[in-house]
């Protein structure tokens, strides 16, 4: 899953695959601005078949919290 998720990252901004960790931050590592974190959600939401919660959204800041979350709705 954290490969997916890499390859779907690296749509939303300017940054290399390898440079992405679980630990990398959307807004300050990535630099996702709010518009491409709700388009990269939204293409997670159809790539994994889920539905992703708006108030769970705001607890997201990593990748690896991505990966879990989107882990623990499958």
């Amino acid at each position: 899953m954290f490969e997916q998720i890499k390859e779907i990252i690296v749509n939303y901004v300017d940054v290399e695959e390898s440079a992405v960790t679980e630990n990398s931050r959307f807004i300050e590592d990535l630099g996702f601005n709010s518009y491409d974190f709700m388009s990269f959600l939204g293409e997670v939401e159809e790539t994994f078949e889920i539905t992703v919660e708006e108030e769970d959204v705001l607890k997201i800041t990593t990748v690896g919290e991505a990966i879990k979350y989107i882990e623990s709705l499958k």
